[in-house]
């Protein structure tokens, strides 16, 4: 029998030329590099211990008694598309309809696919605000749009969006806004007047506007705001969060989107042909989760504040210049003070000398210069775990 073989082309390789420049990804080659040198492991953003016991007993419940085991509804399941309806309402006074407005997705990075592919064709310019999660660039390559960056840069220890940048890079190819508020990587948090500008030029242009919500209740100063509440902006905005960063169950990757019914149904005929459905015992689980009282997200801020400060306070001690966040759970640093100009060999080289691991910064770019001396750490880690990190980081300073 001749075996088989994939067949072979000498101008054409294996995996789509759009996503060439898409390897394994950084969160995935240090995550690796912390298990190898057992380091303590800030690079990729999961905490590491799980959230609400009650939620995870809520998700055991639903598995014992069937809810979910099988296929769930293709929109996700009506009490999870109610609570997520609260939610918006309870929180942002926002009003959704479960039954048109409210798509469950497998996490947020399920729905920022669905939507960046459904809304967009060859040739569309999408405006993104950069430096910007990673996957962002690869689903717009994968919808064959272009991505035109527009760069936070460092202001008097924040990072900072220049309005006349963001006006200036919108042209008559540009189909779609992809905002990210509270932003990972920086921490920054657009205000509401920010937010307002960008209501009006979104309007003003016709666009469409996608918003990564995730970080919503980790805001440490002010209070999150939806674009999806300024004036003009409900029927074009599709707004995206997810459960896993705020109850800290990430492996269950439940995600939901919420917009006008016509946006909903685009993002749905996507949608269903990438996983179909997902995550169905832990919807039930999740929709519990969203009840839960004021309490619970007060408490959950404080907790992560005050480990944002531990963490930021160490990196500052230990010779490097701290933008603190005003929300996410991550914190950018400029290793420049430390002798260093190269975040991606100071990552590689950081566990054999310190035994802790980052990410470095510049991967988020376009324009790799402009993060290159930049590393995020982050602090959604118990207080013990952040608090060895500092020790050990505290050598750099030594």
């Amino acid at each position: 029998m001749t075996p088989m073989s994939a067949p072979v082309s000498s101008d054409r390789p294996f995996l789509n030329r759009r996503l060439a420049p898409f390897g394994t990804t950084i969160f995935a080659e240090m995550s690796a590099l912390a298990a190898r040198t057992g380091s303590i492991n800030l690079g990729q953003g999961f905490p590491d211990t799980d959230g609400p016991a009650q939620i995870a007993e809520a998700a055991s419940r639903a598995v014992l008694t069937g809810l979910g085991n099988q296929y769930p509804p293709g929109p996700g399941v009506p009490e999870l598309r109610t609570a997520i309806v609260s939610h918006q309402q309870r929180f942002y006074g926002l009003r959704h309809d479960p039954d048109t407005e409210v798509l469950v997705t497998a996490g947020a990075t399920e729905a920022i696919a669905a939507s960046l592919l459904a809304l967009l064709e060859p040739g569309d310019e999408v405006v993104a605000l950069e430096p910007f999660y990673d996957s962002y660039a690869a689903c717009i390559a994968m919808a064959g749009a272009t991505r035109v960056p527009v760069t936070l840069r460092p202001h008097a220890g924040a990072f900072v969006l220049d309005l006349d940048e963001l006006r200036a890079a919108v042209t008559p190819r540009t189909r779609l806004l992809l905002l990210n508020t509270p932003h990972n990587p920086t921490g920054t948090v657009l205000g509401p007047d920010e937010l307002a500008a960008i209501a009006e030029l979104a309007v003003e242009r016709n666009l469409l506007v996608v918003t990564d919500e995730v970080y919503e209740h980790l805001v440490f100063e002010g209070s999150h705001t939806p674009l999806a509440g300024f004036p003009g902006m409900r029927e074009r905005t599709v707004t995206i969060s997810s459960a896993g960063k705020t109850f800290s169950f990430t492996g269950w990757k439940v995600g939901w989107l919420t917009a006008a019914p016509e946006l909903v149904a685009a993002v749905r005929s996507v949608k269903q042909y990438l996983t179909y459905v997902a995550s169905g015992p832990f919807q039930y689980a999740v929709a519990e989760a969203l009840d839960l009282p004021d309490s619970f997200y007060e408490s959950f801020r404080a907790d992560l504040a005050a480990k944002r400060d531990l963490l930021a306070d160490g990196l500052a001690s230990a010779g490097f210049e701290v933008f603190r966040p005003q929300g996410t759970y991550f914190v950018t640093t400029d290793i420049t003070p430390l002798g260093e100009k190269d975040g991606l060999a100071f990552c590689r080289a950081l566990p054999e000398r310190c035994g802790v691991v980052a990410i470095p910064n510049q991967v988020f770019y376009d324009d790799k210069a402009a993060g290159a001396a930049q590393v995020r750490w982050a602090f959604c880690k118990r207080t013990a775990v952040l608090q060895e990190a500092v020790e050990r980081l505290g050598r750099l300073a030594r």
